[in-house]
Order: structure tokens, then C-alpha cells, then sequence
């Protein structure tokens, strides 16, 4: 039998994979008939590169879309009981949540770097641990009891999905890669429109168990099905399994500067998806009016995630952030901080999702730039570095709120929403938000 395989890829190029030696070795001339030849599905086009797309969008929607509508959850926790007596620690749970999927990323990055056959499997063990968790998250009693399922448990079961798909991505998509993970992080804001309105009206009507078990249910219907089209588009070769871990980029600054910025962003704009329904309640509003603000944010982030992921693709990551961290300022300081009515509160959450909301779509900008300064690095470590800033800014972000909540700075003291006793908030975020565009003034610099 003869000892290669050969693989046409997306140009017709016949590279052929030496069973003796191990290695893919690229060969122009024609493979003979003793050769067996799979061609591969076309990358950035086709049926199979857009399903795969398609079950992205919609897992990422499904595993995501729940943490990011925990302000519906924080604010019928807040007001019920078991858990009304003693609030404390509540934000913790939302925070926890996605700050734990985020920095689990780099460990996850490295088993599959090391055991890549395995990463399909994960998906189908990470998603039976995400409805365990919410199915025990119905049965708590206290908000330890929330934080450790609702929060911890359905973190380690959702970052056992999103790893493989970010994997699995960087294969399907190559020249239009920034506007594929725009389109796949949309998924989270679409599900963040839809899902408050619905987990609202369960727990009116039903309270948290039902609801909860409800989602869980739906939650493995619904996600089990796409799993299908979550698959890689490359063969696995032998050579993967030996490649050692390189993590030599970081100690560039093409990858600190931005990460830099990342880090700083992150730890103001998980905020407003925490309390602005319960800034809605403080100045009179209903709760059904709180749900609106927190779906409009994630409205935004529908059309900012696929707006900032082609921005990506055409201009520099650091011009791209800066645009991002200006209109976030904006947002912040002038729609949040002036408004205490319903109108301007709108307008806050539509910019502030639409800008802050597509950040992370940048990531595929600062993984080129770091693989140009660094090619021996890893898509998947880097993207798993970028995801422990943003989960440092997520987990920092619950207690530090609290406390800054609980000082009441400025309340009537200030005027409009300053001085609401979410003035402090509202200033923390913004500051971050401007944070978030250091890395363009950095370039600035350097090019100099």
C-alpha cells in the first residue's frame, strides 16, 4: 500500500501526508491512482463553510446569550426571595459566569493543541455540563448556591463549547475572517434581544425553578442538533500532536498594547448589562422597561459585532479599537450620564452595544498583528490570552461594582444621572470605555 495521502486544498494544490516520516509535503505534479484523494470543502464559501457559520451563530446565541441577560435575573433575585434578604454577592453570579469562560480559554487552547482529536467530543461533554448547571441552579437556596452553579458549573460546561467553535473558525474562514467571528459573536446579541423578554415574563409568571428548568431543557434541544455542523474543516496530522507550545508572543508589544486596552475595557463594560435594569426601577420605570434597555444593548451588539469584525478586515486593530472606545464614551458619559428618563436610557443602550458591544470583534485584527510579529505563535493561545483580559475585566468588574455602588458618590448631589447614586458607575465605566482606545495612541507613538 503506498505510505501517502494525498489532499487537494481550496487552490488545487496537491500537498501529500508521508505516513514514514510524518510530514505534509507539497507536490505539484499529479498524485498517482494508488494515492486516495479528499478534497477539501472550500474555505469562506460554500454550503459546508456557511452551515458551519450558521451553528456558530446559533450556539454562541444559545451558550452565550444567557449570562449576557443576567440583569433580568439580578433584578428579580434582588426583589424575591430566597435571596432578597441577603442581595450581597448576587452580581457575582452573572460576572462569574462569563469571566470563568473567559479565562479558562488559554487551558482549554492547550489541551486542544496537544490532544486535538478530543475538541469535538468536548463540545457534547460542555453542553450536557451547561444543563446540569442550570437545572442545579434551580434548586438553590442561597446565592452561594447560585454562584456556584448558575455561575461557575455552566462556565466550565460553555467554555467547553466556545473553544473547539473559535478553533474550528479560524479553518472555515481565511480572507473574510474578522466579519466571520463578527457574524458568530452576534449570536450573542441577538439572543441577548430575545432572552430578556422571554426569561422576564417566566419568572413573573412561573418564579426562577420553572424557568430555569425550562431553559435547560430548551437549551439541550435546541443546541444538541447544531453540534452536528460544529465540525473542523482540516484533517488532523500526526505532526499536531508533537508541536510544542509556543508562547513567545508574549513577550511582544504587539500583542501587551493591546491586550493592554483590552484588559482595561473589559473591566468597565460588563456593567451596564449588570444594572441597567435595576437603574431602570431606581427612576420609576417598570421592570418590563428595564428588560428593553438591556435588550437594546443587545441590539447593538448585533450590528456592532459584525460592523467592527469587516472594519477589522480592512483597517488597522488600533484605529478600529479607537473608534470603538470613542463611541462608548459617548455613550457613557453623555446618554447615561444625563438621562433619567426612558428616551435617553434607550439611546445610551443602543450606542453603548452597538460600540463597547463589538470590542471583542477587534481580536482577529490583534492576532494578525501579532502573528506578523510573531509567526511561530498559536491563532488559538493568542485568542485564549486575549480571552483571560477580558475575563480578568468580567470577574474584577461584579464585586468592584458593588462597592462602588454601595458608596452612593454624589447622590443628590449631582445632577440627572450622577446623581442617582450610580454617578460612580456611570463615571468608572466611561474611563474604562476611553481606556479601551489606548492602543491607537500607542501606534501613534511608535510610528514615530
Amino acid at each position: 500500500m503506498d505510505s501517502d495521502i494525498a489532499l487537494t486544498d481550496l487552490h488545487g494544490e496537491h500537498r501529500a501526508y508521508d505516513r514514514d516520516d510524518g510530514k505534509f509535503r507539497r507536490r505539484f505534479r499529479q498524485p498517482s491512482v494508488t494515492q486516495r484523494e479528499f478534497t477539501l470543502p472550500p474555505a469562506d464559501q460554500g454550503k459546508d463553510a456557511w452551515l458551519f457559520l450558521a451553528g456558530c451563530f446559533m450556539v454562541e446565541a444559545l451558550i452565550w446569550g444567557f449570562p449576557f441577560s443576567f440583569g433580568v435575573f439580578q433584578e428579580y433575585y434582588t426583589t424575591h426571595e430566597p435571596f432578597s434578604p441577603g442581595p450581597s454577592g448576587i452580581a457575582v453570579i452573572g460576572t462569574s459566569s462569563t469571566g470563568i469562560m473567559y479565562l479558562s480559554c488559554p487551558v482549554l487552547f492547550a489541551v486542544f493543541k496537544r490532544w486535538p482529536h478530543v475538541r469535538r467530543h468536548c463540545t457534547l461533554v460542555g453542553l450536557a455540563i451547561n444543563t446540569l448547571a442550570i437545572i442545579a441552579a434551580s434548586f438553590a437556596t442561597q446565592v452561594s448556591h447560585l454562584i456556584l452553579t448558575q455561575g461557575v458549573l455552566y462556565a466550565v460546561g460553555g467554555v467547553m463549547i466556545y473553544c473547539p467553535t473559535i478553533l474550528f473558525l479560524d479553518e472555515w474562514f481565511i480572507r473574510r475572517k474578522g466579519l466571520a467571528f463578527g457574524i458568530m459573536w452576534a449570536g450573542t446579541g441577538v439572543s441577548g434581544v430575545v432572552l430578556p423578554f422571554i426569561m422576564s415574563a417566566l419568572l413573573t409568571r412561573f418564579g426562577f425553578r420553572t424557568t430555569l428548568r425550562a431553559y435547560a431543557v430548551a437549551l439541550m434541544v435546541l443546541a444538541l442538533p447544531l453540534l452536528y455542523f460544529i465540525r473542523p474543516r482540516l484533517p488532523l496530522a500526526q505532526t499536531s500532536l508533537q508541536r510544542r507550545l509556543d508562547l513567545s508572543f508574549l513577550r511582544t508589544t504587539a500583542f501587551w498594547i493591546p491586550q493592554s486596552a483590552n484588559v482595561a475595557q473589559g473591566l468597565g463594560y460588563f456593567i451596564p448589562g449588570i444594572y441597567l435594569p435595576t437603574y431602570a426601577t431606581s427612576q420609576g420605570m417598570t421592570g418590563t422597561e428595564g428588560t428593553v434597555m438591556l435588550a437594546l444593548v443587545n441590539m447593538g451588539v448585533v450590528f456592532g459585532a459584525i460592523w467592527v469584525g469587516a472594519l477589522t478586515d480592512r483597517m488597522h486593530v488600533s484605529s478600529v479599537m479607537a473608534l470603538c472606545s470613542f463611541g462608548a464614551v459617548l455613550a457613557v458619559f453623555v446618554f447615561w450620564g444625563l438621562a433619567v428618563s426612558m428616551p435617553m436610557l434607550c439611546l445610551f443602550s443602543l450606542l453603548y452595544g452597538l460600540t463597547a458591544g463589538g470590542f471583542s470583534a477587534t481580536y482577529t485584527g490583534i492576532v494578525q498583528l501579532v502573528k506578523e510579529q510573531d509567526t511561530a505563535a498559536d491563532t488559538g493561545m493568542i485568542f485564549g490570552f486575549l480571552a483571560v483580559g477580558r475575563g480578568i475585566g468580567a470577574l474584577a468588574s461584579g464585586p468592584l461594582s458593588e462597592a462602588l455602588l454601595h458608596m452612593q458618590t454624589w447622590k443628590g448631589e449631582a445632577k440627572l444621572g450622577y446623581g442617582t447614586g450610580y454617578g460612580l458607575l456611570i463615571v468608572f465605566t466611561g474611563i474604562t470605555a476611553a481606556a479601551g482606545g489606548t492602543s491607537f495612541i500607542a501606534r501613534r507613538i511608535e510610528l514615530r
